[in-house]
């Protein structure tokens, strides 16, 4: 009936859909329990490693669901949901889509950037030192902006495929 593969929630979303919807659940508890971790056991070592992981997860399944989008596409999916709007991309649908991109547009560079610096300015064993402050400010914004990413790609996903 769609183009792709199906997904398993039983909606009209593709499996590489379903499955970074449901990646999301576990990615935000996560994120915040790795935070947890590092501010208040001073587990910096464990904190590294979750951070890691996740970024490892999140880039293979967000460059498959990239895959997927660009061969497969989503709108055809959509279009049945009544936040669809017209051809024009001008239903409520696509300013959802659109706030949901500046989020994770903005998440991914934010990633990179905290990885790269925090990989850069501790110790192999991390430790607390003068990068410290910059890398909670800046890894609290990243935080804040994977949050932002999750909670409106599932009311994108809701509006566009459950609906």
């Amino acid at each position: 009936m769609y183009p792709g593969i199906d997904g398993f929630l039983g909606t009209r979303g593709s499996l590489m859909l379903d499955i970074v919807v449901l990646a999301m659940f576990a990615v935000v508890p996560l994120l915040g329990w790795s935070i947890y971790l590092a501010r208040y056991r001073h587990r910096y070592s464990t904190h590294k490693r979750v951070q890691l992981t996740l970024a490892a997860v999140l880039l293979v399944a967000v460059t498959l669901f990239e895959a997927d989008m660009r061969v497969h596409g989503w709108v055809d999916r959509a279009r049945a949901s009544p936040y669809y709007g017209t051809q024009d991309a001008s239903g409520p649908l696509f300013a959802v889509l659109y706030v949901h991109l500046a989020f994770a547009i903005s998440t991914c560079v934010l990633w990179v950037v905290v990885i790269a610096r925090a990989l850069r300015n501790f110790p192999s064993a991390p430790t607390p030192n003068r990068h410290s402050a910059s890398h909670r400010f800046w890894g609290r914004l990243a935080a804040a902006d994977m949050v932002g990413t999750a909670v409106t790609g599932w009311l994108f996903y809701w509006m566009a495929f459950v609906a």
